[in-house]
């Protein structure tokens, strides 16, 4: 396994850390070897004592082992290079020994750096017809932009080599959703319009933009966590079951979503997007910045770190049923979630009584819990909502929580695709973000400000509040 940028943080904080895991567990092959590629001159001494400190930092102390990381890094070597270079993987190509067959090529670089790394594989002879290539999100900053992208990768490696991570694809709870839908008869009768009363998928963060602030100033968070993450998650909740459990078949239904998403263009981008940016405020009762005073971000910024919009999917299914999408940056808490709110009863004999909910949490507690209405102890018939409540890491005790890169990585491995995005998926899902792009860009509609440690802009409220409805928090 090649891992070019193997000084980052992506390499160092999640990358290193579950092939360590992978390797204590004995998932590894023997033979499997780790050659980490960056510009720094290091040696191989001095690349193993920097992975061993930052693998320290991420792995939680009775999981890290002396002895186990010394066998781990027997697996672990450095090559110094110019990935814009063609004669460094010339170099590249010498250093490999010839018995050595390299499987996976783990692009853990900035997106502009693909197409280019792509090519000079392919001129130095090191695209063998066993090779995987592994991409990491954002493919691209726009339809156009993909496209180019899986074109120049498509010219070197066939489609069933290419394997673009997402890693919420990768977390515990979101493949439980999976399993929720298919694996129990329960909630497939109910599972559409006449039952649903909209959909939410919140992913909150309290952080800023940390030491990305070049990166993000580029992209904001529509396309650095809606055009993905979000629109993977909408597509787990709304796809119909696929034909088989197998990469392709998972992966049609995906598409069939993004194909059916209502498009959004023009005005339509005033009633149901909001655009926010975070102000100064205070978070854990510390001050923190405005964004346009963070680390390499310019100081007349109007780049989104907020987003919500209100979403349709017009198939049979779920005509007519809001699904309810925002991310944003330095908001109150850290919380990732789906909310399923059911519609109410036709009739309400008592008091008190609300809809049902079904709640899929994936972070920062793995849950699912499904809010059901019963009597409250006493006279009368008082009814309060209660929880049946399925606690993951509680239900799971014996077992070791993966990470979702553990999971991915051993996917690419054995490849197994079926969590991965496949180019026309990430081309659908452009097409339908470019219009609400190009709709903020043509009506000026600039981010509106919200304090940081708030729930975002009040225009984000009322996108629900017109219909009687709100986030649920």
């Amino acid at each position: 396994m090649l891992v070019f940028g193997g000084t980052g943080d992506l390499a160092l904080h999640k990358l290193l850390p579950a092939l360590y895991h992978l390797h204590r567990d004995g998932r590894l092959a023997a033979q499997t070897r780790i050659l980490a590629l960056a510009r720094q001159p290091l040696s191989r001494a001095d690349y193993q004592s920097l992975a061993e400190r930052r693998c320290r930092a991420q792995v939680a102390r009775a999981d890290f082992d002396t002895a186990t990381w010394q066998s781990f890094a027997e697996r672990l070597d450095y090559f110094a290079m110019d990935v814009s270079q063609s004669a460094d993987f010339g170099r590249l190509a010498k250093r490999l020994d010839s018995h050595e067959r390299v499987q996976v090529y783990y692009l853990a670089t900035a997106p502009d750096l693909f197409e280019d790394i792509a090519a000079h594989l392919a001129t130095a002879g090191l695209a063998g017809p066993l090779s995987r290539i592994v991409l990491e999100k954002p493919i691209g900053h726009s339809l156009d932009s993909a496209k180019a992208i899986n074109a120049a990768i498509g010219a070197v490696f066939d489609e069933s080599r290419v394997f673009r991570i997402d890693h919420y694809l990768g977390k515990e709870t979101v493949q439980n959703l999976m399993a929720l839908r298919f694996a129990n008869a329960l909630f497939e009768p109910i599972w559409r319009a006449g039952h649903i009363d909209h959909v939410q998928i919140s992913v909150c963060e309290t952080l800023g933009v940390e030491n990305r602030g070049a990166y993000y100033d580029r992209s904001g968070a529509m396309r650095d966590m809606l055009q993905n993450h979000l629109l993977q998650l909408l597509c787990l909740v709304a796809m119909e079951a696929p034909v088989r459990f197998d990469a392709e078949a998972v992966r049609d239904e995906k598409l069939k979503v993004l194909q059916a998403l209502k498009p959004i263009h023009g005005l339509d981008v005033q009633d149901t997007t909001v655009r926010g940016q975070y102000v100064a405020g205070k978070i854990g009762g510390q001050e923190v910045p405005a964004y346009y005073f963070e680390k390499n971000v310019d100081n007349d910024s109007d780049t989104e770190t907020f987003v919500a919009l209100h979403a349709e999917i017009d198939n049979w299914r779920w005509a007519g049923v809001p699904f309810y999408l925002r991310t944003g940056k330095r908001l109150a808490k850290k919380s990732s979630e789906i909310v399923i709110q059911f519609k109410p009863v036709p009739h309400r004999l008592f008091n008190g009584g609300e809809a049902n909910c079904l709640l899929i949490r994936l972070q920062p507690e793995e849950r699912i819990s499904l809010q059901l209405m019963a009597k409250a102890p006493g006279k009368g018939m008082r009814l309060e909502p209660v929880e049946l409540d399925l606690n993951l890491a509680q239900a799971f005790q014996q077992k070791r929580r993966w990470d979702a890169y553990e999971r991915l990585l051993l996917d690419v491995i054995e490849g197994d695709s079926t969590l991965f995005m496949r180019r026309d998926e990430v081309e659908a899902a452009w097409s339908w973000i470019d219009p609400i792009l190009r709709g903020w860009h043509e009506y000026y509609q600039s981010p509106r400000p919200y304090p940081a440690g708030s729930s975002g802009p009040e225009q984000a409220h009322g996108l629900l509040e017109r219909h009687g409805r709100a986030w649920h928090e």
